[in-house]
């Protein structure tokens, strides 16, 4: 399936050079030069970083943070398919690239999405001092939520093509195109609401340290929201004509792309080199302890409290306080006291020295 002309249009060089892939060379068609420059770019750029991750896995100091790497890892894959699949957009529709277009368009956005969404659920935990995900719980949930957009993206291939007709989606009119193209996207628009509600928590918490991560995520889905919002708006509006359809969702592509790796990747890249600050983190077993608990029953023993202890030191100079020892209170010992009962004794008559007594009587 090949359409040929006999003089390919200037900046193509190679005369055997399928009509379908003129936008790649040609020069009356700049923003298709312009396009793959960017998103070529981009694709080594990804690919770089990949690397460079590979490499810092080991030299990461917090332990919070490299568990998260596996994750942003698969964030890198997502955003090199981004960057190539925008050459299917620049290349025209035919029977080869319009099943290409449906079914990764919707399946990498979710990957990068959902990786956002869970990075950012973690987040919230760590900002409020509660114990974080462990490694294969982030890679896990990212994994799980990105295949639900691959289920929904095969069974709509399945359904449109019915197993045979590949040539369905050049033959569909533009409009309706467009329109079941976005109605395959509604996952996506969901994931990027939840991460975009659950990056604003990461903003709420006393350790600090971790609110720049969630700063980084939510601008980056702010950005790709706004992208969006754009690029649906002009595909399903009939102004400026489906000729440029394929320029509006290629640039939309490069654009996300470069959205991702300059407001997300680069500054996660700068943090994951700084050590590891104790303000960022509770006190040690703090973990383990319940938090918000009130007392329903019974009153507080506060008899080995020291503050009472060093209270009645203050009070009563008697009062004396041995350290390690049961904490009891001593006090000196006052003299004793006679509580004996006293013998009875005979007392002089007071008659004895009477003048009117006679002697001898």
């Amino acid at each position: 399936y090949r359409t040929r002309m006999a003089t390919p249009p200037p900046g193509c060089f190679f005369r055997d050079l399928g009509s379908k892939y003129y936008r790649l060379c040609d020069k009356k068609e700049a923003w298709g030069i312009v396009l793959e420059t960017l998103a070529a770019f981009g694709a080594v750029v990804s690919v770089i970083f990949m690397i460079t991750l590979l490499i810092l896995i080991s030299r990461v100091q917090d332990s919070n943070k490299r568990k998260v790497l596996p994750t942003q890892f698969l964030f890198l894959l997502g955003v090199l398919g981004v960057f190539g699949l925008t050459f299917a957009f620049i290349i025209k529709l035919d029977k080869e690239t319009g099943p290409t277009r449906f079914f990764l368009f919707g399946i990498l956005f979710a990957l990068c999405f959902s990786c956002l969404l869970v990075h950012a659920f973690n987040l919230t935990k760590l900002v409020r001092g509660r114990k974080p995900l462990s490694l294969l719980m982030i890679l896990g949930l990212a994994v799980g939520f990105s295949l639900v957009q691959d289920v929904i993206a095969v069974e709509y291939l399945v359904l449109t093509m019915n197993r045979t007709n590949t040539n369905i989606f050049f033959e569909l009119s533009p409009f309706r195109r467009n329109e079941d193209f976005v109605m395959l996207l509604i996952y996506v628009l969901i994931l990027m609401v939840l991460t975009l509600l659950t990056s604003s928590f990461t903003f709420c918490g006393p350790f600090s340290g971790w609110k720049r991560h969630g700063m980084h995520i939510y601008l980056t889905t702010l950005l790709s929201i706004v992208i969006w919002v754009a690029w649906i708006t002009l595909l399903l509006i009939p102004e400026p004509g489906s000729q440029w359809d394929d320029t509006i969702l290629s640039s939309a592509l490069v654009a996300n792309g470069w959205v991702f790796l300059l407001v997300y990747i680069v500054p996660e890249f700068l943090l994951l080199g700084k050590q590891q600050d104790p303000r960022n983190y509770p006190v040690e077993g703090d973990f383990c302890k319940p938090r918000h608990m009130k007392q329903s029953t019974g009153v507080e023993n506060r008899a080995y409290s020291q503050e009472q202890i060093t209270q009645g030191l203050e009070e009563g100079g008697n009062t004396l306080y041995v350290p390690y020892s049961t904490h009891f209170q001593l006090q000196n010992r006052t003299p004793q006291k006679d509580f004996s009962i006293p013998r009875a004794q005979a007392w002089a008559s007071p008659y004895n020295d009477y003048e009117g007594r006679k002697e001898g009587s």
